[in-house]
């Protein structure tokens, strides 16, 4: 009897802890990654207008953007006086991130990857902002966030400026998918001429096999 009650009590437990989770779930709008170097460069360049005071990309270096082909001279504002082989990191401090947010920003580098739902997750995010009835903005994706309303979509009405709020979310999501894996064009290239090399090799191992069993019989 004590061990069904266990049972009965640890059931509750879970469904009452789970709760506050089941309660904030929201469908994930569902967003096209476009990773061409236009898009990429547009995502990069609001990121490091609006992002990259309090959040770092530490995998990623200045010189991988100039390599992916973004302009220069824009990579040059952005770096300041950081070398091109620095990695991006936040402007601002983590003491004083923490001072102002009560906990540090996360990296960005690999939050496309991070997160169940990938890019769907991140635009969701940053759409999600909403004005409370006390003024105050809240998000239905992640209720607990700290970081401000930075694209002001709780502000942006429905029609055109609405959608130019939705096309920089998604070219922010863009270069974050690109930034969680920026040699993804190259593997995948890579990988045709590895099976194109495979298929020659199968191929001649084939007809050098049948050549020596000809013999043979």
């Amino acid at each position: 009897m004590r061990t069904m009650m266990n049972r009965i009590l640890n059931v509750l437990l879970l469904g009452c802890i789970s709760f506050p989770v089941w309660s904030h779930e929201v469908a994930l709008e569902k967003v096209a990654v476009e990773t061409d170097v236009k898009s990429v460069e547009r995502g990069a360049e609001t990121m490091m207008g609006a992002c990259h005071t309090c959040h770092s990309m530490k995998y990623i270096h200045y010189r991988d953007l100039v390599t992916y082909g973004m302009d220069k001279q824009k990579v040059e504002t952005w770096r300041g006086d950081q070398p091109l082989d620095a990695p991006i990191l936040a402007q601002m401090s983590e003491s004083d991130a923490m001072a102002t947010f009560g906990k540090a920003p996360p990296d960005l580098s690999l939050m496309v990857k991070a997160r169940d739902g990938g890019a769907d997750y991140l635009y969701s995010y940053l759409m999600g902002y909403y004005l409370k009835p006390d003024g105050m903005t809240g998000n239905h994706i992640y209720p607990e966030t700290k970081m401000p309303d930075i694209l002001n979509v709780s502000g942006t009405p429905e029609g055109a400026q609405r959608n130019e709020v939705q096309g920089q979310a998604r070219d922010i999501v863009s270069f974050l998918a690109w930034v969680s894996d920026p040699h993804e064009e190259e593997r995948i290239r890579l990988g045709y001429y590895v099976i194109a090399y495979l298929i020659v090799l199968t191929t001649l191992l084939y007809l050098v096999k049948n050549q020596i069993w000809s013999r043979l019989k």
